[in-house]
C-alpha cells in the first residue's frame, strides 16, 4: 500500500467528471464531516489523530482537483495507471495520508508545470488562503503540501457569509436571537440552544472586522468551534452528529 496513489475523487466522493461547483460542494461536505475540531473534548488521542489525517487528506484532494491546471496534470496521471495503482475504499486513514503525502512529494513538478510557478506559490489566480496555504507546509526538495486549515479558510468563509453578512456591533446578540429562534423552529428546545449559541458565536467573528473569518474562528475555544461547526453541519449536511 506505501507505493499507492491517493484517489482523490473517491476521496470527496465524485465522479472523475464532476464539475468544479459539485467538487466545492462535496469539499464543503466532507471537510465538516472531518474536521478534529467537531470531535469532543473526551475524544481518544487516536480519534484526533484518525480524524487529522482524514481531513488533511481530504484538503489535499480539493487543492488538486479544485485548481483546473493541478487537476488536468493529476488526471493525466490519473489515466495512466489502472486502479490498482489507486488506494480504495478498503484503505484505512493512515494508508490514505501516506499515499497522499507520497504523492505530493513525488509528483509536485506536476503542478510546476501546470502553474509555471511550482507548489511554493500556488496557482497565479489562487486566493489568498491558497497562497497560504501552499507555502506553509514545506516538502522534500522545497515542494509543498497545502495546510488543511488554510485549504479550509475560504470555503468556512463562504459557508458563514448569509450568517455574517452585515457588520454591526450588537450583530452577536442579533445572531444569538435568529440561530435560537431557528433552532426551535428545527429542533425544539435542544435547537434553540445550539442555534442560540452558535448564531451567537457567529456574529461575534463579524463583530471582529477587518479580520478573516477563518482567522478569528481558530482563536476559540474548543466548544466554540465544536458548536459553529456543528451548526455548519446541520446548514450543509443535515445533520448536527
Amino acid at each position: 500500500m506505501a507505493s499507492s496513489l491517493p484517489q482523490y475523487y473517491s476521496i470527496l466522493n465524485v465522479s472523475p467528471k464532476a464539475t468544479a461547483d459539485e467538487i466545492r460542494q462535496a469539499y464543503k461536505r466532507e471537510s465538516l464531516k472531518t474536521h478534529p475540531d467537531r470531535l469532543p473534548r473526551n475524544a481518544t488521542p487516536q480519534e484526533r489523530r484518525r480524524a487529522t489525517e482524514r481531513f488533511q487528506i481530504v484538503s489535499d484532494a480539493y487543492y488538486v482537483l479544485s485548481d483546473p491546471s493541478r487537476r488536468a496534470e493529476y488526471d493525466a496521471l490519473f489515466n495512466s495507471r489502472p486502479s490498482s495503482a489507486f488506494t480504495d475504499d478498503t484503505s484505512s486513514e493512515f494508508e490514505q495520508e501516506q499515499a497522499s503525502g507520497n504523492f505530493f512529494e513525488n509528483f509536485a513538478q506536476f503542478f510546476q508545470n501546470a502553474t509555471g510557478t511550482g507548489t511554493g506559490t500556488g496557482a497565479p489566480n489562487a486566493g489568498p488562503s491558497e497562497k497560504a496555504s501552499a507555502s506553509s507546509s514545506a516538502g522534500a526538495g522545497g515542494r509543498t503540501r497545502p495546510d488543511a486549515h488554510g485549504v479550509f479558510g475560504d470555503v468556512f468563509e463562504e459557508m458563514l457569509a448569509p450568517e455574517v453578512a452585515h457588520v454591526r456591533p450588537w450583530w452577536s446578540w442579533v445572531g444569538g436571537a435568529s440561530g435560537a429562534a431557528i433552532g426551535y423552529i428545527v429542533a425544539n428546545v435542544p435547537g434553540a440552544v445550539a442555534g442560540g449559541f452558535a448564531g451567537n458565536r457567529l456574529g461575534a467573528i463579524r463583530d471582529a472586522k477587518g479580520r478573516a473569518v477563518g482567522e478569528v474562528f481558530r482563536e476559540l475555544g474548543a466548544g466554540q468551534k465544536a458548536e459553529i461547526l456543528k451548526a455548519l453541519a446541520f446548514k450543509v449536511l443535515g445533520s448536527m452528529s
